[in-house]
């Protein structure tokens, strides 16, 4: 088995991922047609510290967002996940389960327009993790959100606006905040500049440094942009047809 990929004198790990494989199938031609087996992930073996920000990089098409969804229980794989000392369970709907219990991970995605929800408001965005998992009371909720607005760096004022109304950067800061309402102690960010411009790409990157900072959260930085990768994180890996090199 090869090595793990991770820090050199640094020990309790929050991810360990060893002989991680993925394949998709897929059947051309409609229904009827053969199907096409396509490897996407090879044997990955990594570990990241609780505390950093690692950063994970590459082409695309290289295997990174499939990673993503593997240390997230939503899809199949073949090989070991383990977070924060549990091991996770191969299958989504047993994974989805086990992540139902602790929130241990959490994931921002690229475009913050298609993860809000167009007819809702942004203070019930927020609110509706904590409604689904049945935590406190309305007022509780209300003040928590407006607390995560500000963390976030948004003015509770803008709890009433729909994301339509929001500026791009606003948009994915309501996504971070929306994504930390259950304390997770991974956050998963899936090229979550690549859609901003430069100046609010780059106020996202501080921000994930500052709640690293003050949440002690632990930020797998998923992008093909190298030089951001760099800016970031304590340690970058490159990932290449389904390979870290």
């Amino acid at each position: 088995m090869a090595d793990a990929y991770l820090p050199a004198g640094k020990t309790a790990p929050i991810i360990t991922i060893r002989n991680l494989s993925n394949t998709y199938i897929s059947r051309n031609f409609g229904l009827f047609g053969k199907k096409e087996i396509k490897p996407v992930l090879y044997n990955v073996n990594l570990e990241i510290t609780a505390g950093e920000i690692f950063g994970l990089s590459g082409e695309s098409g290289g295997g990174k967002t499939t990673l993503a969804r593997c240390i997230l229980g939503l899809i199949d794989y073949e090989g070991e996940i383990v977070i924060d000392g549990r091991l996770q369970q191969g299958k989504p709907h047993q994974t989805f389960r086990h992540r139902q219990a602790g929130g241990q991970a959490q994931m921002v995605f690229q475009d913050p327009g298609a993860s809000l929800n167009p007819g809702k408001k942004i203070g019930w965005l927020l609110e509706e993790p904590l409604v689904i998992h049945r935590i406190g009371t309305r007022e509780q909720r209300s003040l928590l959100a407006d607390e995560m607005l500000v963390r976030v760096g948004l003015d509770p004022s803008l709890r009433t606006r729909r994301h339509n109304e929001l500026s791009g950067g606003q948009k994915q800061r309501a996504c971070i905040g929306r994504a930390l309402m259950l304390k997770p102690k991974i956050l998963i960010a899936d090229e979550a500049t690549s859609s901003l411009d430069v100046s609010a790409g780059a106020q996202i990157l501080n921000l994930f440094r500052e709640l690293r900072d003050s949440l002690g959260l632990t930020i797998l930085y998923i992008s093909h942009n190298m030089e951001a990768a760099e800016y970031l994180c304590d340690r970058t890996a490159v990932m290449h047809n389904g390979e870290i090199d």
